[in-house]
């Protein structure tokens, strides 16, 4: 590991200025991602600017219904927060499905944000990856991709986004508020992440020494009606295979509002806009949902290892939507 300085920001203006001090500077949350990558070589920062102690830690309501939320916040804490419960389970499952209970009571919602792929060839300096070092190829195509991804992805990078609370802020148009030095800013989560397209390296959209200061989800009634699924490779601790969250209103049979975000098959959360125009104004069956995901799949291009996820998203969709028709029902 590179020898490393590292300061405590009290402030956010002066964690935005230590950050700006040094072109080779990162901020520090819980580490739980950021560390791991600086002991693989990955990450090679000069100087870490350590974040949890700014006043950044809040959870409160905003005019009409919507939640606000601190970047320092844990993910156990959000997790646990009983108005995120109550007003959006699917946020709570998903932090809840995300890592062990020790990780979760460091990583912060700034930190899963901004988490980097979990490739193999990324986190391998043997390897080359665009990712990690632009043009230098992407082995993953040819190689072993039988978690990666199968929508939105390029020649250039097939890796998938690894965050679960990132799925479901997708799907209830989460906004990330941010700090520079030139002032506050907002981006909404659908512009956050960028395609992959030719620049994987580019990870979001964020401008040069933002921090991230809160993430704000708009009011709407249908979030308290929500779920988030994770399948992995094993019972726990696992990163998902595929990932959905989603949200259901459905009046006299009829889909009135559907929200739709699956995770783990692209290189950044999966809003199914598609999926939800064929639901909108339909029937709430299994036929319909079955039919809705398929629209949504059409667009998929698996590789070899990985064409079972077209299945296991299609299942998953079904299988979520028909559950919250039920309970909705009783």
């Amino acid at each position: 590991m590179r020898e490393f300085g590292y300061e405590r920001a009290f402030d956010v203006s002066g964690a935005v200025a230590l950050l700006g001090s040094d072109p080779e500077a990162r901020f520090l949350g819980g580490g739980t991602n950021l560390v791991d990558l600086m002991k693989a070589g990955v990450e090679r920062p000069a100087l870490l600017v350590d974040v949890r102690d700014l006043p950044l830690g809040g959870v409160e309501f905003t005019d009409g219904g919507g939640l606000r939320f601190g970047a320092t916040v844990t993910n156990s804490d959000l997790a646990a927060h009983p108005e995120v419960r109550r007003r959006c389970p699917a946020l709570a499952q998903s932090l809840l499905a995300g890592a062990s209970g020790q990780l979760r009571n460091m990583a912060t919602v700034g930190g899963n944000l901004l988490q980097r792929t979990r490739c193999g060839y990324f986190t391998d300096i043997n390897k080359p990856c665009n990712k990690r070092s632009p043009g230098s190829g992407c082995p993953a195509v040819e190689g072993e991709h039988h978690n990666h991804a199968i929508l939105g992805a390029s020649a250039h990078c097939i890796a998938t986004h690894p965050s679960d609370m990132a799925v479901a802020l997708a799907a209830f148009d989460a906004v990330i508020s941010y700090e520079t030095a030139d002032g506050p800013g907002e981006l909404p989560i659908s512009e956050f992440y960028p395609p992959v397209g030719d620049t994987p390296h580019i990870e979001t959209a964020l401008p040069p020494g933002a921090l991230i200061t809160a993430v704000t989800l708009p009011p709407s009634p249908v979030t308290a009606h929500s779920r988030y699924r994770k399948v992995r490779e094993r019972a726990s601790y696992a990163f998902a295979i595929g990932s959905i969250a989603a949200a259901l209103d459905v009046r006299d049979g009829v889909v009135r509002e559907v929200r739709l975000a699956l995770g783990a098959v692209a290189s950044r959360p999966w809003r199914a806009r598609t999926a939800e125009r064929v639901l909108i104004g339909g029937p709430a069956s299994a036929e319909a949902f079955a039919a809705a995901a398929d629209a949504e799949l059409a667009a998929a291009e698996p590789l070899a290892e990985n064409g079972y996820k077209v299945t296991l998203m299609r299942n998953l969709v079904v299988a979520v939507l028909t559950e919250l028709t039920e309970e909705g029902s009783r």
